[in-house]
This record gives structure tokens, C-alpha cells and sequence, in this order.
């Protein structure tokens, strides 16, 4: 799928799962199994093509069956991989031209939900968050990993904030049954070294005070032409590194000649 990498045998190895994990793991457990396969998916530890073995899984998360079936499943939903009769769960390919397609159905989504928020949203729950916003807009140590994080935890915070106050619950589950893709991008997009990423986020928190603005104002134009803007601006940053490590050639395998093969 993305910039496919040589055999890491020894690191899908793990030791067993433990008694505790069971059938009746918790919801948060089972989200957190679906962002660490969706993520090694991205990074490109599991390749376009490969057959993703239930059991292997499981033991390389070391949880039980059931939530790695389930993530399976909710990752099927989102187009990250296929769900093939007899043979079970296959890694798609991820290109370019299916994040474009992502992008623009997150644009249409997000931009009516913050158009219906106008006028339903909570206004102490977008007061206080607009007051961290411009506390991280203001902050001047911008180069430390508790900055990205507070980075992250906003723009998850704004997103959902606005998915619930819609109004609209088929829309928030659609933005909620894709949102895990929107962030596995960003955040892999984020993790490449070299790139201007402090003051992509400066900028980003400028965009979400705009958009959080209008909310407050019930200026539903206004918010919804600030939100087109902020999803265009973060795909101008984004989506050319994720597209350069889709178009990256394959690792050659070590100690091999042959490409690599799944059972």
C-alpha cells in the first residue's frame, strides 16, 4: 500500500495474549487495536496485497480474535482493506486518487455539519475551546511534542465538537466512521521529518478560531467558507507527503532477491 518496507519477522512476533484479554474487551481497547492497525497500515508495515492473518494479529497487538475481527471489519468499512471470500482480510491499495476522493467527501461533510452547528452548538463548550485555540495561536515554544499534541488534541476536539452539534446523527456517524482515516493521514503526514509542521500548526490553529468564531456568531457562511478553507490548506500541506510514500518503490526484501509472498 504506502512505501512498502523489508520483512519485519521477528516484530510480528510478540508474546501471547494474556489471560485477561478476552471476547468482552472494552470499546476503548478495541478502537485503540483499529488505530494501531489502521496506523501500521499507513506506515506501510503491512503491504498492498498482503493477507492479514487473524491470529498473527492477535499476537502482535496481543489482544484476543474478537477485537482484531472487529477491526478488520471497521477498516473494511472505510476502504483500507478487503474482505475477500476464502481467503479473508487483504491490504488495498491506497492512492492518491482514493485520498482525493476522501478529501472531497470530508469537505462536503464537514462543511454542512458546521453550517447545521450554527445556531445548536453549545456556546461555553466553543467559548472555551476558542480561548485554547488562541492560547496555542499565542504559544511561544512551538517545537516541543507536548506542542503537536496539544495540536492534535484540539483539531480532534473541534472536528467531533461539530460532528455532535449538528444536530444530524446520520452525519455525525458518517464523519465519525471516517474521521479514523482523516487522522491516520494527518498524523502520518505529521511524523515525516523535514517538513514545516510547527508552523502548519500555528496556522491550523488560526483556521479553527475562525471556524469556531462563526459558530459563535451563528454565521453559518462564514463558517462553512472558513471550514472549506481549513480542510483545502491542510490538504496543500499534507497530501503530497502522503502521496510522495505511495509512489515510493518497494523496499528490496533483506537477504532476498524475491518479492515478498503472504499465506
Amino acid at each position: 500500500m504506502i512505501a512498502p518496507r523489508s520483512p519485519r519477522r521477528s516484530a510480528r512476533k510478540p508474546s501471547r495474549p494474556k489471560p485477561s484479554d478476552d471476547a468482552a474487551a472494552p470499546r476503548g481497547r478495541r478502537e485503540q487495536i483499529v488505530q494501531r492497525l489502521l496506523a501500521d497500515v499507513i506506515d506501510g508495515e503491512f503491504t498492498a496485497g498482503e493477507h492479514l492473518v487473524t491470529e498473527d494479529l492477535a499476537r502482535r497487538y496481543k489482544v484476543s480474535h474478537t477485537p482484531i475481527r472487529e477491526a478488520l471489519s471497521t477498516l473494511a468499512g472505510v476502504g483500507v482493506i478487503d474482505l475477500r471470500p476464502h481467503r479473508g482480510a487483504v491490504v488495498r491499495r491506497l492512492a492518491a486518487r482514493d485520498l482525493i476522493d476522501l478529501i472531497q467527501v470530508r469537505r462536503v461533510l464537514e462543511c454542512e455539519a458546521v453550517r447545521r452547528a450554527c445556531g445548536r452548538a453549545d456556546p461555553t463548550a466553543f467559548t472555551e475551546l476558542a480561548q485554547e485555540l488562541k492560547k496555542l495561536a499565542a504559544s511561544k515554544d512551538s517545537r516541543g511534542n507536548r506542542f503537536v499534541d496539544q495540536a492534535r488534541l484540539l483539531d480532534n476536539r473541534l472536528h467531533d465538537l461539530i460532528a455532535t452539534a449538528s444536530g444530524n446523527a446520520l452525519l455525525a456517524a458518517e464523519l465519525n466512521r471516517l474521521k479514523l482515516l482523516f487522522r491516520a493521514v494527518r498524523d502520518a503526514a505529521w511524523q515525516v521529518e523535514g517538513t514545516p509542521l510547527r508552523k502548519r500548526l500555528l496556522e491550523e490553529a488560526g483556521e479553527h478560531l475562525a471556524i469556531v468564531e462563526a459558530v459563535l456568531a451563528n454565521d453559518s457562511k462564514t463558517a462553512r467558507v472558513a471550514m472549506s478553507k481549513h480542510i483545502r490548506a491542510a490538504v496543500k500541506y499534507w497530501l503530497p507527503i502522503i502521496n510522495s510514500k505511495t509512489t515510493s518503490p518497494p523496499a528490496p526484501a533483506r537477504g532476498k532477491t524475491s518479492t515478498r509472498t503472504t499465506t
